[in-house]
């Protein structure tokens, strides 16, 4: 176990990607923070998540040092292929916006990160629980935790809240001072991972009849896959079989041509949801990541708005240490959600045009689905929001 500092610049809740990639922006402008993460490195790392780079988060990822294998090892997408019943066309990220993507899975990215933090010598310190935060009104709040038995505690200039949507950050904000919005979709997402080829050398998004699909990747001899399932879906109704003949069901039969299957080596169900809570500051604690806010994977934008949140966070703390300055962080809670609204925005977008919702209307909804489909399909203008909104909005 390592020792605990008695007192810090900035102590960051959470040793995630938001938190990690902040205490490493911190650290590259001479100011000190710790990390505090429930969970073991090993458990952090084990988690499979988002896998989709904008491309200003890979140029972020790039200054602060961590891209080497994201560089190297990830899959560079100059366009996605969106598809509707047999039609399918190809939404030309470079060709419509000069950018790209990066395929690159959040776990590696996780690994990259620790190694920066070890390098650079940033203290974090995991298995900490029953985190507890006081004085964030005044100027040197007290965090105080359980570790390895004991009671440790931590004074600071500021608390970042980056610790998830189930974290205990939020929570420290009092509930007379928040503002939450909240959309939770009556569908879910069945994942398959297995040991196969991809079916595409891009990522195949499509609507259906028989609902959603969604065709990605995480190397050349490793695929991802998602199915629309309904909100009380259990994995114990999606079988290996089910699961590829519902898939190939839903795809072009061009698509399916190329689909390989085998065993699943790990199935998750994803539910669906879009929450915002506002604001992202109260006193000395600001918020980061999914701590305060979620969209659904549809955009391929949570792990996006982590980066771009610590992005201006870093930016405020580094200018009130640099210059004695709290406009940067008396404007960090606007700034952040006006691009956090957006990408809320565009996912609810994504979603609706391609999922099956119960109870749709064959008479209108349908009507206006297939409609907003046939739009996409055939104007460049309509194509390139899309790709702009994909590739992700300027930081």
């Amino acid at each position: 176990m390592s020792e605990t500092p008695k007192q810090t610049r900035v102590l960051i809740i959470g040793g995630g990607p938001a938190g990690s990639l902040l205490a490493l922006l911190l650290h590259q402008r001479e100011v000190e923070s710790v990390i505090l993460e429930l969970r073991t490195r090993e458990h952090v790392l084990e988690r499979v998540r988002a896998g989709v780079i904008e491309h200003g988060s890979a140029e972020v990822l790039r200054a602060a040092g961590v891209a080497g294998r994201m560089d190297s090892e990830g899959f560079v997408h100059e366009g996605v292929q969106v598809a509707h019943g047999e039609e399918m066309i190809r939404i030309d990220f470079e060709g419509l916006t000069g950018k790209h993507v990066t395929i690159y899975g959040q776990t590696e990215l996780q690994r990259d990160l620790y190694g920066a933090l070890d390098s650079a010598g940033i203290q974090l310190l995991d298995e900490a629980e029953g985190v507890r935060v006081e004085g964030i009104e005044g100027d040197s709040p007290m965090v105080t935790f359980e570790r390895d038995g004991a009671t440790e505690q931590i004074r600071c200039d500021f608390v970042a809240g980056c610790d998830g949507a189930h974290g205990v950050s939020n929570g420290f904000i009092p509930p007379s001072l928040q503002r939450t919005f909240e959309r939770t979709y009556p569908f879910c997402w069945v994942g398959l991972l297995s040991e196969t080829p991809p079916i595409s050398d891009e990522l195949i998004y499509a609507r259906h009849e028989r609902g959603f699909a969604l065709c990605s990747m995480r190397s050349e001899s490793r695929s991802r896959y998602y199915v629309q399932g309904s909100a009380d879906t259990t994995l114990a109704e999606w079988p290996d079989d089910r699961f590829w003949s519902e898939l190939a069901a839903r795809l072009p039969k061009t698509s399916v041509a190329s689909l390989v299957t085998g065993p699943s080596i790990e199935k998750i169900v994803t539910p669906l949801r879009s929450w915002v809570s506002e604001p992202l500051r109260h006193g000395r604690l600001l918020l980061a990541g999914d701590t305060a806010h979620v969209v659904p994977p549809t955009g391929a934008k949570g792990l996006n708005l982590a980066i771009s949140d610590v992005v201006y966070l870093s930016d405020a703390l580094a200018w009130f240490y640099r210059a004695g300055s709290t406009t940067g962080l008396e404007g960090y809670s606007d700034r952040a959600l006006a691009r956090v609204w957006k990408a809320v925005r565009f996912s609810w977008w994504m979603t609706n045009m391609l999922h099956l919702f119960p109870g749709m209307s064959d008479d209108f909804e349908r009507r206006l689905q297939t409609t907003e489909l046939d739009y996409l399909f055939g104007s460049d203008n309509a194509q390139r929001a899309m790709a702009e909104n994909y590739v992700g909005l300027p930081l």
